[in-house]
């Protein structure tokens, strides 16, 4: 019983793109035992957090839980969809449940809306029922190679060849989860249309506002579009915050990606690439909020920012079909 383990070794280091196809289409086909929609959201979660790894290639489990509960909590209480699991109801069910009616907390409130302590609090409880049923389970059906867990230190290690793999592959790794996610999530909930399920599972990772960022921002920066170079006003609204490589690829908002635009360059930027030249002023302008040491709420979220990763970033969603490069 894998999802007994409170610890998982990596099993094999060398893997092939063909030795991880093989299994990954294997957890996603009927031959995987699949009780319930967990092993989907941990991969989503696994996504979400590509570029938050250490050198290592660890995350946390609070990382990870996090990611987790919005996945669901956007689901069960945003959507109305709390059939995750066959039989009995799935725990995480319960918590999200509970938390909604223990705090009043409106069902269209999207999770990153919720109070921080509480956001906290529901996190954790979600991370328990991680460890007792998730990590372990699709480590047995990834058989070991995929990544290794400990529940006493709380770390998750991917293995190299894996995140390299889900870096190469990621726009169709996204897409299969999600869809073989709203596939049973319509078998269980008996909800009619699958087109309408994709889109309840898509739209998870982004957070309700981009203002707090705007702010931290313009706090450390000239009010000047990144782009352009126009001068930015919040005279009708005309200070945008832009995904420098679109949010469509990265799953997720980290400021060391986040730039202040005007609205002519955001609007027509959209989902594409700026070009090269860009990416050189993001690294500079990265390197000044690396030194503002004395903003502590900057250094948390550059904690595992580095340079090599917006490069590597910018080149993957180019090799994952995001090669429309767009110029103001």
């Amino acid at each position: 019983m894998s999802h007994k383990l409170k610890v998982g070794e990596l099993r094999e280091s060398y893997l092939t793109d063909e030795d991880i196809w093989r299994v990954f289409t294997i957890v996603l086909s009927s031959k995987s035992v699949k009780s319930s929609t967990y092993k989907y959201a941990l991969i989503k979660s696994l996504i979400e957090n590509l570029y938050q790894v250490n050198e290592q290639y660890e995350l946390t489990y609070d990382q990870l839980a996090y990611s987790f509960t919005k996945i669901y909590w956007n689901l069960i209480i945003h959507h109305n969809l709390d059939k995750q699991n066959r039989g009995m109801s799935a725990r995480v069910t319960t918590i999200l449940k509970d938390a909604k009616s223990k705090y009043g907390i409106p069902s269209d409130f999207i999770f990153d809306k919720i109070d921080d302590a509480i956001q906290v609090k529901v996190v954790s409880e979600v991370k328990k029922t991680m460890k007792e049923h998730v990590f372990g389970a699709l480590y047995g059906d990834t058989k070991g190679i995929f990544y290794a867990f400990n529940h006493k230190g709380e770390y998750f290690r991917l293995n190299p060849a894996v995140h390299q793999f889900m870096l190469n592959y990621q726009r169709l790794v996204v897409n299969l989860t999600n869809y073989h996610m709203a596939v049973m999530i319509e078998e269980l909930n008996e909800v009619q249309s699958i087109n309408y399920l994709l889109g309840k599972v898509e739209s998870i990772a982004r957070r309700s506002s981009l203002r707090p960022f705007e702010q931290l921002l313009l706090r450390h920066f000239e009010e000047t579009c990144f782009y352009c170079g126009k001068i930015l006003s919040d005279i009708k609204r005309e200070t945008n915050v832009d995904h420098f490589i679109p949010w469509s690829f990265v799953q997720s908002d980290h400021i060391w990606n986040l730039v202040l635009s005007c609205k002519r360059c955001n609007s027509s930027k959209s989902d594409k690439l700026p070009e090269r030249h860009f990416l050189e002023n993001i690294i500079d302008r990265n390197e000044e909020l690396n030194n503002k040491t004395t903003d502590q709420a900057v250094r948390n979220m550059m904690i595992n920012y580095k340079e090599k990763k917006i490069i590597m970033l910018y080149d993957y969603s180019i090799k994952n079909g995001f090669d429309a490069i767009w110029t103001p």
